[in-house]
Parts: structure tokens; sequence; C-alpha cells
């Protein structure tokens, strides 16, 4: 695996049933988000700013 190959993961509290992302993070686009169940399928890139702007609405949300 080269330094330019994202490394994929997803949160511990993913499960196989459900509908999960994982996320990579990446040096040309800082944060890569596609779908756990069908990872050859489209990748999502945005900046951090954004990424980090998202986990906190859904942080906030979840309680």
């Amino acid at each position: 695996m080269s330094d330019d190959t994202p490394r994929w993961f997803k949160s511990s509290h993913s499960s196989m049933e459900s509908a999960c992302v994982e996320v990579a993070f990446a040096p040309a686009v800082p944060v890569l988000v596609r779908d756990t169940q069908n990872p050859e399928s489209a990748v999502l890139g945005v900046g951090t700013r954004e990424w980090s702007a998202l986990v906190t609405l859904i942080a906030d949300r979840s309680g």
C-alpha cells in the first residue's frame, strides 16, 4: 500500500446491518466518504471544515 492509498475506516458504532459509511483522510482531498456496502461506488470528497461541521451537527442532534 502506497502512502497515497486511502486507509478506510468506519465508526465502532456501525454494524453490518445498518446503512454505514467509511471515511478516509487523504492528502489531495482531506476527507473521503464512501458507502460501506458498496465501496467500489462513488466516493465523496469534502474539506476538513465541512467534515467538522457535519460531525458537530450529528453529535448535537444525537444528544
